[in-house]
């Protein structure tokens, strides 16, 4: 095989795992109410933000979304961005 002479066995390094926030701080109280805590959950058009990319665990992930839900259906947060 002297075509893969002289070139280096190059590897994928896995990215770091996320660690869910709310199961590293116990402290942090997951509420439709806390609106400053769900804003960083949102995209700023409004969509919610998967857990591949918030590093939150499924079972937090369900809770997020279902406070955001229900921070948007008494107005505290937005459907969508008016354009």
């Amino acid at each position: 095989m002297a075509f893969n002479r002289g070139k280096k066995n190059k590897r994928r390094r896995k990215p770091k795992r996320k660690v869910c926030r709310f199961c590293a701080d116990t402290t942090l109280n997951l509420d439709y109410k806390n609106v400053e805590l769900l804003e960083n959950f949102i995209t700023e058009r409004g969509k919610i933000i998967p857990w591949r990319i918030s590093g939150t665990c499924s079972k937090h992930q369900r809770k997020l979304a279902l406070a955001i839900k229900r921070a948007r259906n008494i107005a505290l947060l937005p459907y969508t961005v008016l354009d």
